[in-house]
């Protein structure tokens, strides 16, 4: 008797299309089955043969998170290099290692959540690192780029599954789940919006992750933008991931919602397909939809929708064909040559030499002093992986120059903390610690790492531990054990010299001096951050003091040498002084924390005075996630670099020496003051003039700003229209006398616009490896639609008639060649008001104003911002032959008041009073006597905590 093989089920069947095996697979699966899809940890089904998955594996420069890894420079880094096709190397390594790193660690997920392409609005946000660029275009091209590396060349299977982070208008780390972005619709579709659409077009995405904060006064999580425009932008079905408690945020901290289950459906219903809540326990997101579900706020069919998305990525990913998949068998391609080379390259290519002389290349022979809070450091992210190579400023320097020929002195303050009772505090010896690195053993989430509590907490002797203090601004300080390692806080509330570097989601290796008492009298409390709490010495050791322990510690503060005096002994000798200075990452501007000021921290401000002082050969190098606001006059030469990586050391070096020229390239602009910049909500940049886009200051240093060791000439410049496309192309040559990169930029702007325009912006741009005497043409096709603006009078994209002058340089303000184009397109009308009326969020100007949820699934509507008399202007509304009446969409209480081109206030209109506990989409129609014809621009003046959505036109 022959027993018969079951058969194939169609979604294990290769030959048919992933889209009817998601069919068979979806009606294979029970409702049960398919909500615990929906959450980050999607359990096995073991009756089908279906693994375990979960969504999420961190991978923005390098596989983190999961020990040990290549750590290429950090993403706004890899923007500087301004060269796709490198970054596109870069994804695809990483992809490799993601591949690797999982063949012996099932825990290590395949959908990457990477790149991150929020602009890089402001430079005071915390997570500047974690971008590319000011500029949507150039953010896009690079995340473009990597997307392409991280998801491979097979035309069916995908190596992994990269997911943009993080949808929409995301700048601010301060109260980041409950602020909101006001965002005007040309902001939205010319700038915001435009960096996830270049990338999601390209082919490469497999989706969006959210952002924690609101966009108009709608979280993102529940954004009609996810279906109104990013599903439009590809026929893929799209994973869309929400952020790590995002969900539960709607009802907790954002209020939006009064349950959990109405929450969890509308985020459903908006797009979200996998919730990332409560960690690994699904638990409460399964009940929430279920609940949902039985609530009639959900159907089966919204679940289906939802959980075909995730599957789709999954079978791409090569899930069900293991023996079709052609990564499968990508289990060696981890720390290769090939990789750290590349590592390398790139922390060259992002260097930027913002500032010469002539003082660089150094010469040979150089004497050298190297200091600087930064210059023996190799630091991390949060978003990093564990260091498999280090190679640190310093160590690069004695290796390429010799160490004899380098001195070094790091500019810590030496001191020792002398209590009450006249002990000093001691470190006591660690005896036989285990010696592994924190994190390097791999951790789903590194902020659920302890502290250590295997080394002996810090007492009092009567000599003391001289302790290497930091002051990294704001008065945040870190404290250093002769040993290397850092004073740092546990679970258990001991101070212990444990920490080889700070970090951690709450990092506990941070403290304040706090003067206590009279200021001669050099007495201080010391507040640990991390806990809030003061530091005491008890019996058992030294500690953050608790409810019931002992009083706070008052310490005298005995400085044994300034970082300056070290600085200025090790200048003075040498024939070049090399100030490394810049941030930790995890401190002082990061993730959850956004900047104060552009400035440079007081001690390192005294460091670099100091080195000037003693050496007027000085040169300092920025190594830091973001810019800077220094005074580049009294310096001979200054560089700029992200964090590089684990071959940061040697890049810079090689680059100082001239074995390479250096060719990085600003991706955002670094101003001069805080005085230049906006507000850090302010999201409007037209209005406020942000980014190199419409800034009208000087900046320290433009958009695109970079030098060479050689110098190019800019010839031949042709501009002609063919078609849909722009064709422009020149030639540059290498007029120096070493091999070197440029980067060839082309900017376009609209000589006589209609409304307010870029004063230039970025329409393409090319890195170039130039021999001495060598020229080469690049070609630029730039599309028309490039050439196109956000009409709000219309609601679509217009190209206005007319001339445009396109400009060929080195930088935004460096311009070589240009000239001037006249392209056919569309006139301009008035805005047809007594046929379409006014949308109140499409005004052309506007003083404050916040644009607000009309409801809380769509549209906008615009309110006075909180004290302020909110004016908005609308150009050109064409009323014809007249009208009589207007009637505007009002909610709340307050008085609209409607003007003509700055004329007298024609028309008032006032809601009826609202009741007790008013409902902010309680909207009614209020109209009144308004006489207008022909052309004219209108004026709306708000007064009030009042909601306007619409204002029509009759008669």
């Amino acid at each position: 008797m022959t027993v018969r093989t079951p058969p194939t089920p169609p979604f294990r069947d290769p030959r048919l299309p992933f889209a009817k095996r998601v069919d068979d697979l979806l009606a294979r699966l029970t409702l049960d089955e398919k909500v615990s899809f929906l959450h980050q940890f999607a359990p096995a089904v073991e009756r089908l043969g279906i693994d375990a998955f979960r969504t999420g594996q961190e991978a923005l420069h390098g596989v983190a998170w999961m020990g040990p890894a290549t750590v290429f420079p950090q993403a706004v880094g890899l923007g500087a290099t301004w060269n796709d096709e490198l970054v596109r190397r870069i994804g695809e390594a990483v992809s490799k290692e993601v591949r690797a790193m999982r063949a012996r660690d099932e825990r290590v997920g395949l959908n990457v959540w990477a790149p991150t392409v929020n602009l890089l609005r402001h430079p005071l946000w915390g997570r500047n690192e974690e971008g590319y660029s000011e500029d949507p275009g150039l953010t896009s091209a690079i995340a473009t780029a990597y997307t392409r590396g991280l998801r491979g060349d097979h035309p069916t299977y995908w190596r992994t599954a990269p997911v943009l982070k993080h949808w929409l208008a995301h700048n601010n780390e301060t109260h980041r789940d409950t602020t909101s972005s006001s965002v005007r619709p040309r902001v939205l579709h010319e700038y915001d919006l435009r960096a996830f659409r270049d990338a999601v077009r390209a082919g490469a995405v497999a989706g969006v992750m959210p952002a924690y904060n609101l966009v108009n006064g709608r979280p993102n999580h529940v954004s009609p933008h996810l279906g109104e425009h990013l599903r439009t932008w590809t026929d893929q079905d799209l994973l869309v991931c929400s952020d790590a408690g995002a969900p539960s945020n709607l009802v907790d901290s954002e209020h939006y919602f009064a349950t959990h289950e109405e929450a969890t459906a509308a985020a459903l219903l908006a797009g979200v397909d996998s919730f990332t809540d409560h960690g690994t326990d699904p638990a409460k997101t399964v009940a929430r939809l279920r609940a949902a579900l039985d609530q009639g706020l959900l159907t089966e069919a919204d679940v289906d929708t939802a959980v075909r998305r995730q599957v789709s990525v999954r079978f791409r990913l090569g899930e069900f064909d293991p023996e079709h998949d052609p990564y499968a068998a990508t289990t060696g391609e981890f720390d290769t040559p090939e990789h750290r080379a590349l590592a390398q390259e790139a922390a060259e290519q992002a260097v930027v030499l913002l500032k010469n002389d002539g003082l660089l290349p150094l010469a040979p022979g150089t004497r050298i002093a190297v200091v600087g809070l930064l210059a023996d450091e190799c630091k991390l992210d949060w978003y990093s992986g564990t260091l498999l190579h280090r190679c640190t400023p310093l160590e690069g320097l004695y290796e390429r120059f010799g160490a004899e020929r380098v001195d070094f002195a790091e500019g810590v303050d030496r001191v020792r903390l002398r209590t009450g009772s006249g002990a000093w505090l001691h470190v006591p010896p660690a005896g036989e610690a285990d010696e592994r690195v924190r994190g390097a053993e791999g951790a789903l989430d590194p902020a659920l790492l302890a502290g250590r509590t295997d080394l002996p907490p810090l007492t009092t002797d009567p000599t003391g531990t001289e302790l290497a203090l930091t002051d990294w601004g704001d008065g945040v300080l870190t404290l250093r054990a002769p040993d290397g390692r850092y004073l740092s806080v546990a679970d258990d509330g001991y101070v212990r010299a444990s920490a080889d570097q700070p970090g951690g989601w709450v990092v506990q290796e941070t403290f304040r001096l706090e003067p206590h008492g009279q200021p001669h009298e050099n007495r201080h409390l010391l507040r640990h951050v991390g806990t809030g709490r003061h530091v005491c010495v008890a019996a058992d050791g030294v500690k953050v003091a608790g409810e019931d322990g002992p009083d706070p510690e008052v310490f005298e503060l005995v400085v044994a040498e300034r970082g300056e005096e070290a600085v200025a002994r090790a200048a003075a000798g040498a024939d070049v002084v090399l100030v490394v200075a810049g941030n930790d990452p995890h401190i002082g501007g990061r993730e959850t924390e956004d900047r104060t000021t552009l400035r440079l921290p007081g001690h390192q401000e005294r460091l670099l005075s100091a080195a000037r002082a003693a050496n007027p050969n000085t040169a300092l190098v920025l190594v830091s996630a973001y810019p800077y606001a220094v005074d580049p006059e009294p310096l001979r030469a200054m560089l700029w670099t992200a964090h590089g990586g684990q071959a940061a050391g040697t890049a810079l070096a090689r680059v100082l020496a001239g074995d390479v020229s250096p060719a990085g390239r600003l991706p955002q602009t670094w101003y001069a003051d805080d005085s230049d910049l906006p507000g850090l909500l302010d999201y409007d940049i037209i209005g406020s003039r942000q980014t190199y886009l419409y800034f009208e200051g000087t900046p320290l240093f433009p958009f695109g700003h970079g030098l060479s060791y050689a110098s190019f000439a800019y010839d031949g410049l042709t501009a002609r229209a063919d078609g849909e496309t722009v064709r422009v192309s020149c030639t540059v040559t290498n007029t120096g006398d070493v091999t070197a990169d440029e980067v060839v930029q082309l900017y376009l702007r609209a000589v006589n616009p209609s409304v307010p325009r870029p004063r230039r912006e970025l329409a393409a741009h090319r890195r170039l490896t130039l021999a001495p005497g060598g020229s080469l043409e690049p070609v630029f096709e730039v599309p028309l639609s490039a050439f196109e603006f956000w009409d709000v009078a219309q609601g679509r994209r217009r190209l206005e008639p007319g001339p445009y002058e396109l400009l060929v340089g080195a930088s935004s303000k460096d311009i070589r060649l240009r000239t001037t184009l006249t392209l056919d397109g569309e006139p301009g009308a008035p805005r047809p008001v007594r046929e379409r009326g006014l949308e109140a969020a499409d005004f052309d100007e506007q003083s404050g104003i916040e644009i607000v949820d009309r409801t809380r699934t769509s549209g906008d509507a615009v309110t006075a911002a909180t004290g302020r008399t909110g004016e908005l202007v609308y150009r050109s509304c064409d009323f014809r032959e007249g009208v009589r009446e207007v009637a505007a969409e009002l909610s709340g209480a307050g008085v609209a008041e409607i003007s003509l081109d700055g004329g007298p206030v024609l028309a008032v209109l006032t809601p009826a009073p609202a009741t007790p506990g008013p409902d902010p989409y309680g909207y009614t129609t209020v109209r009144a006597e308004f006489t207008a014809e022909g052309v004219h621009d209108v004026r709306l003046g708000l007064r009030g905590p009042l909601r306007l959505a619409r204002v029509g036109f009759s008669g």
